[in-house]
């Protein structure tokens, strides 16, 4: 068969697929700082190459940001499938440099426990992601000389930069990346032995929130009790935020949130999650949200409301006495449902504005907005996919709900009219966005055995 032959060729040249993983992550493509932009071009040329080397048509494709990459493989004939795959080649910053164990960007191979993990920045977010699948689609074209689907790889280098090109890039290229349905590496399996497709994704509303008080700031000894403390206002606000169950306090905040059904309970109670294992792998024991509602209830199918960051005053080291002129917080609002992004930053803007004292006002700053996705889990392209994966691992794939938010999908919803299944390798440990960021090297083999069989499934 043609899929046995292309999984012993994915066996055979695992030494070859690691290199190039290693080529790309000693790029140090970090999207938020202007210092990397050459890097940025950089990685996003050796993604062209490498996926023209594949058997791809690829090209570069600049942006009013980092550019953008496109290859295509439009041989499998007019009656295939077509699918769009997406992934970034972008990273994070690798801040404190200090608390990494060896170089972010000089990866290696390394045994922990009897594990072999790959480390270094983007390792697992999304570079060793992105190419389980182009490591997959290689193998097919080399023993099969072509791919079973046509296949359109879109890859972007500013997903963790808030992707300021992408709805302008997708509107002008509609027509080349509309396809019958897009697939997304960036996701986690269910545990190290479980492989899962996430069906569910929150949306995400961000805020920057200024408090301003006095014209400067203040002699604490001189104007201490007598004047307004910014700090103490937007400490007061924050904490209204939520009632003493942990339930949103702003108006009309609920609206268009679902009740989790009966049957969807049921299948997440099947997964077997060990609560006490959740939250002691990050030093906790219980959890601290909305009262009522399971973890996995929590993080999965309900919104929130987290304080993401506070500064006011001074900050470093010492003692320097003084009342603050202004004082801010970073908000990220997680949602679910039929929320609404846009009526929920007005409603928390007004939440807001109506708490300030006199002598105050409030400056708010939009880092953007999405609503959150849901597939339906009876959708032909993720059954195709979990009877693959479920052949690939030996147990049925999970199908699993994920707290974050990949905004690309509503965007592929949105703008393209397309469904995505979302299916990654990653592990809860992999630490992503942290130092000492990896990827286990069963994720990043058995995932690109995974993509074959997906191909190979979504074709028949």
């Amino acid at each position: 068969m043609s899929l046995d032959r292309v999984l012993a060729h994915i066996d055979n040249e695992c030494d070859s697929a690691l290199e190039r993983l290693f080529q790309i992550v000693r790029i140090p493509s970090i999207s938020a700082d202007p210092a990397y932009r050459d890097d940025c071009r950089r990685a996003a040329e050796w993604c062209s190459s490498n996926l023209n080397e594949a058997g791809f048509t690829a090209g570069v494709r600049p942006t009013i940001g980092h550019p953008m990459v496109v290859g295509n493989y439009d041989g499998a004939g007019a009656n295939a499938p077509h699918v769009l795959f997406y992934g970034h080649y972008d990273v994070q910053p690798i801040d404190p440099l200090e608390l990494w164990t060896r170089d972010p960007f000089d990866p290696a191979v390394v045994d922990v426990d009897g594990e072999k993990q790959i480390t270094g920045r983007g390792v697992s977010d999304d570079k060793g992601q992105l190419l389980t699948f182009v490591e997959a689609a290689r193998a097919w074209i080399a023993e099969t000389g072509g791919l079973p689907i046509n296949v359109t790889v879109f890859l972007e280098g500013e997903e963790e930069s808030a992707s300021p090109s992408m709805i302008p890039f997708l509107t002008e290229n509609a027509d080349e990346l509309k396809a019958d349905v897009a697939l997304v590496c960036d996701t986690n399996m269910w545990d190290r032995a479980t492989p899962a497709i996430s069906t569910m994704l929150r949306g995400l509303v961000y805020e920057d929130v200024v408090v301003h008080a006095a014209s400067h700031d203040l002699h604490s000894g001189y104007y201490g009790s007598a004047a307004c403390n910014p700090i103490h206002v937007l400490a007061a606000i924050l904490a209204d935020l939520h009632d003493e169950t942990g339930r949103i306090t702003i108006p009309g905040f609920y609206d268009g949130v679902p009740e989790v059904s009966a049957e969807q309970k049921a299948q997440w109670a099947e997964l077997g999650f060990d609560e006490k294992a959740f939250f002691g792998g990050i030093g906790l024991s219980e959890p601290a949200g909305e009262a009522g509602y399971s973890t996995l209830e929590q993080i999965w199918s309900r919104p929130t409301a987290e304080v993401n960051g506070i500064i006011g005053g001074y900050t470093g080291e010492g003692a320097k006495t003084v009342i603050p002129a202004l004082a801010s917080a970073k908000i990220s609002f997680r949602l679910v449902g039929d929320q609404d992004p846009e009526t929920i930053r007005e409603n928390f803007r007004a939440f807001v504005t109506e708490r300030l004292p006199a002598d105050c006002r409030a400056e708010f700053r939009s880092h953007g907005g999405d609503r959150a996705v849901s597939q339906p889990v009876d959708n032909p392209w993720v059954q195709k996919t979990r009877a693959a994966l479920s052949s690939e691992w030996g147990r049925d794939a999970a199908l699993i709900g994920m707290g974050g938010s990949i905004p690309v999908v509503t965007q592929f919803k949105t703008l393209l009219g397309m469904d995505t299944v979302l299916v990654g390798f990653a592990l809860e440990d992999d630490r992503i966005h942290s130092p000492n960021e990896k990827y286990n090297l069963a994720s990043f083999q058995r995932g690109t055995r995974s993509w074959a069989r997906i191909l190979a499934a979504l074709a028949a």
